[in-house]
């Protein structure tokens, strides 16, 4: 008896031993690796909930960029330049920027409260057009705001590729003579005059404005203008005018707002890039179906270089 006793014994025992196997103890799993008398066995004791979690795959989380329209500010914050292009395509630090703000903020103030020209647009547009004082036309001209030569311009002038290879710039002597001619060249022409009915401290609008006046041809320039100004807060620089105790409104006369050049008859006249043909009607105080019809042409559309009779 005895010993059928220690059989039944010994093989319940192989029957629940092996190389590795699973026993429910309760709520757990225990884990045996090895045989009893092997001397790396080991046991291992995991709940359900452990051995669920372990088998689970792994999903990484992807992370979206949000969509908040600062981000871009949010972003410049934490950068030390950008790329600035106008009449040259100009890369400048921050520091850069910030120092050319500083050394004409005044004259853009003083330009403000004489001809009504926010500071922040005239800022704005130093800084995109010279490359902040470092583009290739500011450098060699002393030229500010990208002004090409147009007819009236009787002063020194400088061969620079823009829209088309050496194209005609003003030439300045110094920086202030740019400053001040910008504010001449918006006041007095009269495609521009729309301009000045607008609110001083709308700078959206007037960025927006110079682009349809045919200021410049890039469709991106009043966003590119929107950006400096906000990026570098120019509008404060508009509020100090409007709230300083000295400003009084410029008020425009209707002869201050007629264009400075007259044509004489049967004038010629040359398309400079950013011209329309109703910028040329307003210029020369010409109908726009006047000059379709001395011309010969079919639609508004005019290129750069193009010739063609005002009156």
């Amino acid at each position: 008896m005895k010993k059928v006793l220690t059989m039944l014994l010994t093989g319940f025992i192989l029957m629940s031993c092996s190389a590795a196997h699973n026993t429910k103890v309760k709520d757990k799993i225990v884990k045996e690796y090895g045989t009893p008398n092997d001397p790396k066995r080991k046991v291992v004791v995991k709940t359900r909930s452990e051995i669920n979690k372990e088998n689970t795959p792994v999903v990484e989380k992807k992370t979206t960029k949000p969509t908040n329209p600062l981000l871009d500010k949010e972003e410049f914050k934490n950068s030390n330049s950008e790329t600035l292009i106008a009449t040259s395509k100009v890369n400048v630090s921050k520091n850069t920027i910030e120092d050319y703000v500083d050394l004409y903020a005044e004259a853009a103030m003083q330009s403000m409260k004489t001809y009504g020209i926010p500071a922040s647009i005239k800022l704005a547009q130093g800084i995109l057009e010279s490359g902040s004082g470092n583009g290739t036309l500011c450098r060699t001209a002393n030229n500010h705001f990208g002004i090409k030569c147009k007819d009236e311009w009787t002063g020194e002038t400088v061969a620079h590729t823009d829209d088309a290879p050496n194209e005609c710039f003003r030439k300045y002597s110094s920086a202030m003579e740019s400053y001040n001619d910008h504010s001449e060249f918006l006041a007095h022409r009269v495609y521009y005059k729309d301009l000045f009915s607008l609110d001083k401290s709308d700078y959206t609008a007037w960025a927006k404005g110079l682009k349809k006046a045919g200021y410049a041809t890039d469709p991106k320039y009043p966003s590119k203008l929107i950006g400096i100004i906000e990026r570098y807060r120019l509008y404060e620089y508009d509020q100090k005018v409007l709230n300083s105790k000295d400003y009084t409104p410029v008020v425009r006369t209707q002869e201050q707002q007629q264009p400075v050049f007259t044509p004489t008859k049967e004038h010629l006249y040359t398309v400079q890039s950013g011209d329309t043909l109703f910028a040329i009607s307003q210029k020369f105080n010409a109908p726009v179906d006047r000059i379709k019809l001395l011309n010969n042409l079919k639609s508004n559309s005019l290129n750069v270089g193009q010739t063609i009779k005002i009156q």
